[in-house]
């Protein structure tokens, strides 16, 4: 079953792999809590740090894209937006 929570992890395993591409220390943080999130979410099914740093790598995503528009995929943010609404 593709639940709404499951698309959400999976949009933040896609920000992950986004932010790593980036290669910069400054989103080691956001990284190190998305992982730990997706696998919190894993073991108790528990949606709500997805859903809070969810909302926090889009805002980090969109920024970076207003200014790097080619570092950030349209279906990252594409797949956040629509998992978080």
């Amino acid at each position: 079953m593709d639940s709404k929570s499951e698309r959400l992890r999976d949009a933040c395993e896609l920000a992950v792999q986004a932010f790593r591409k980036l290669k910069h220390s400054d989103f080691n943080d956001i990284i190190n809590k998305l992982d730990f999130c997706i696998g919190s979410y894993n073991f108790d099914k528990n949606p709500a740090g997805l859903v809070e740093y969810g909302y926090k790598a889009l805002g980090m995503l969109k920024e970076i894209k207003k200014n790097h528009p080619k570092k950030v995929s349209k279906t990252v943010l594409s797949a956040l937006e629509e998992s978080l609404t």
